[in-house]
């Protein structure tokens, strides 16, 4: 059996072209901008939703480029705070002292180790405005300022990738990212497609995830069942592939039969992806039907396209609620699934529910789960 799923593997799903894995036209047309992105030697910036990839279609670039001999250096600017992103980024001499660090030995920073290479910036949205000036600062002359160093500093030449799953043109009337900055990073934009549209390549990717663990874990799966593959294909999946893997991997960790059922999987997805299943009554489409596909399926953020449609008056109380009962059928009752699917930051979960409550737009959730 272990030897029929490595093989399946190797023959139907393993990454082709750059490491992606699938087959559909959405996959297809990434691999010619990852190829086009390759030839140059702009800047990119890859835009899409926790979990779609975007380090894998920057490290692809990075690989597929003539570049692909030196160093590739990722730094995920969500998860250090501001002094210790600049030594991360930049350096620091010994000697220097931040309150990021309690000891003053000096390091290189991202962009020396990148040197010749590429460094990749993931979740450059979550970037402080001096941190960006600093970026931007380097950007334009190539010399990199040490922390604690003294006089001018040294140039180095590295190829810089950005990646963000935030409107950064959305940030920019806000104040909170900077335009001449935007320009810098974005000379060439990636979108990477959620799962949701590309559903055809979930059987492929549900393949590739167990052939890595059924190994791993010695597991006896062989497989889902029908039933359980259609519940699967139903769900929205608001982490995209990053979720798909891990419930492949709690899977097989937990199932002790060789086929997966329906009854093994999440309540969340067993409920929403057996909805999905349902037949569903034609209808005529309504205001709410277009701006809840313009948040669903084109990615567009609920504060964006929703709220200043309401607060102008082009919509009323009715369309907001009508788009957050369809949000909350997707999310079985969950307002925080639903905040991610509607595309807002996590720090807005509360400015949401704050939003609905005040203009009398939350409905209970109960009655969706």
């Amino acid at each position: 059996m272990r030897d029929t799923v490595e093989n399946v593997a190797r023959a139907e799903v393993e990454p082709t072209g750059h490491g992606l894995i699938g087959r559909t036209p959405q996959i297809a047309a990434l691999r010619q901008e990852i190829e086009g992105a390759a030839r140059s030697d702009a800047a990119v910036l890859i835009t899409g939703e926790r979990g779609v990839g975007k380090e894998i279609v920057a490290h692809s670039i990075h690989a597929s480029s003539p570049r692909a001999s030196t160093p590739f250096a990722p730094v995920n600017c969500a998860s250090l705070p501001d002094s210790q992103l600049e030594s991360e980024l930049f350096g620091r001499v010994e000697g220097s002292f931040t309150s990021a660090y309690r000891d003053s030995r000096g390091r290189p920073g991202k962009l020396e180790s990148a040197r010749h290479g590429t460094a990749f910036l993931d979740e450059i949205g979550e970037m402080t405005l001096r941190v960006q000036g600093l970026l931007l600062r380097f950007l334009e002359t190539n010399e990199l300022r040490t922390v604690g160093a003294d006089g001018a500093g040294r140039r180095i030449t590295v190829r810089v990738i950005a990646a963000t799953n935030r409107s950064l043109r959305d940030m920019i009337p806000q104040g909170a990212f900077r335009e001449d900055l935007y320009h810098r990073i974005s000379a060439v934009q990636i979108v990477v497609p959620p799962l949701r549209e590309r559903r055809d390549d979930i059987p492929v990717l549900l393949e590739h995830f167990l052939s890595q663990f059924v190994i791993a874990n010695r597991s006896p799966i062989k497989g889902l069942s029908p039933e359980a593959m259609g519940v699967v294909m139903g769900y929205a999946w608001p982490g995209n592939v990053r979720e798909l893997e891990n419930l492949v991997e709690r899977m097989v960790v937990s199932v002790t039969q060789s086929t997966i059922d329906v009854d093994h999987l999440p309540s969340e997805i067993r409920l929403q992806g057996a909805l999905a299943l349902r037949p569903k009554r034609e209808r005529r489409r309504t205001i709410a039907d277009d701006l809840y596909q313009r948040l669903v399926e084109q990615g567009e953020s609920f504060w964006a396209t929703v709220y200043p449609m309401y607060m102008g008056r082009e919509i009323t109380r009715v369309h907001v609620r009508d788009i957050v009962a369809r949000g909350l059928e997707e999310a079985r009752g969950n307002y925080r699934i639903l905040a991610r699917l509607f595309n807002m930051e996590s720090r807005d979960y509360k400015r949401f529910l704050n939003f609905l409550r005040k203009h009398d737009c939350q409905l209970p959730f109960k009655e969706y789960r």
